[in-house]
Formats: C-alpha cells, structure tokens, sequence
C-alpha cells in the first residue's frame, strides 16, 4: 500500500519539532509494510485553514490516486473543522483512498473505521442544521426589533444619478467609476428599478 503521511505544526519558534509526529508515523508504516510514497509538512500554519501548501500538495497527489492512504499523527494535525474533516474524508472515499489517525488509533480501512467515518459525518451534519438555526432565528429576532439585515438601500440620489448616467448610453463600468460604486450595485440598482422608475430609461 503506497501512503502518504501527513504532519503539522503551528509554530516554529516555540520549539514544535514535527519530527515528534513524522518519527512514529514512519515506524508504524515499516510495521505495516507500507510503502511511503511522501511526507508532507506545514510549518506554522492554522489547522482551521482548508488550504495549506503542504496540504494541496498531498491532495493533488490522490486526485492523481498516486496514493492509497493518508496517515497523520492525530486529527487535529489535519483538520480543526469538522465539515472540513468530513469534506476530505468523503473525497478520498470516492478516490479509493484510505485514511488513518495514530493518536486516536482510528484506521478508516477497516470495518469499524467506515462506520465511524459514518457517524463523523453524521455530526457534522447535525452542526450544520444547528448553526442555519441560530442563524434563522438571530436575523427573526433582529428583524422584530427594526434592524436592517444585509445591506442598506441605496441613497435614492445615488439612484437617479445612475439612472440618468445609464441613459446618456454610458456602461456599467463607467457609471461605476465615475460613481465610485461596484459594478455589481449599478447593476443590481438598474435591475430593481420599479416600472414607474424605469419608463424614463433607455437600458
């Protein structure tokens, strides 16, 4: 089986070696007979980032399934998120590639692994239901109590100025610019315009 191995530290001037997670990792894979195909290393980077370069390294590695496994020395070595966590666990199964934790001893191969991976997911699932809860109920809430959600309207001054730019055939980019507003607020502007608003308006 050719692995890859997988480590991480967040700092490297507080005396973090990653050889304290690359050095059993090795021996567990000469136990195993396994073939190492790489190591890869984050050297003070978060574990709450999805994207590390190390990390794209390996990942790119099994999206070309030059590996058949992922070995780190814990968790969260890999992953601080969860949805991350269950993200990747979920890509490397349709990729046929195995995935194993030392620390907590969690080997993804095997029959008691996948059911774990089962009810990783599971979890993660349910935070993610808890989470667009609270936040359905903290915009209601605000909502109730007269505050304004997302972003305020345009000054209506702003509006006839965009109106009127649009009319004289000038384009998107240009109202923008001389407006100093996004491309994207002229558009959307011209685009909510109500119908007494928009007869006066050639675009």
């Amino acid at each position: 089986m050719k692995v890859a191995i997988y480590a991480r530290v967040s700092t490297h001037d507080k005396g973090q070696d990653p050889d304290l997670q690359l050095k059993p990792l090795r021996e567990y894979c000469k136990q195993r007979d396994f073939e190492v195909s790489g190591e890869f290393v984050d050297i003070g980077v978060s574990g709450s980032k999805d994207r590390r370069p190390e990390l794209d390294k390996l990942m790119d590695l099994a999206k070309k399934r030059l590996i058949d496994c992922v070995i780190v020395w814990k968790l969260d070595r890999f992953a601080r998120s969860l949805t991350f966590f269950v993200n990747a666990l979920d890509e490397f199964e349709k990729l046929g590639i195995s995935f194993i934790s030392y620390q907590e001893n969690l080997d993804f191969t095997s029959s008691a692994g996948r059911l774990m991976a089962h009810i990783i997911s599971a979890m993660a699932c349910f935070e993610r239901s808890l989470i667009a809860e609270r936040v359905k109920a903290g915009i209601a809430n605000a909502r109730s109590k007269g505050k304004q959600i997302g972003r305020k309207p345009i000054d209506p001054i702003l509006t006839e100025k965009i109106i009127e730019l649009r009319n004289q055939n000038f384009s998107f980019g240009k109202i923008s610019k001389q407006l100093k507003l996004s491309v994207g607020v002229v558009h959307k502007t011209l685009k909510n315009l109500k119908p007494k608003d928009a007869e006066n308006s050639v675009f």
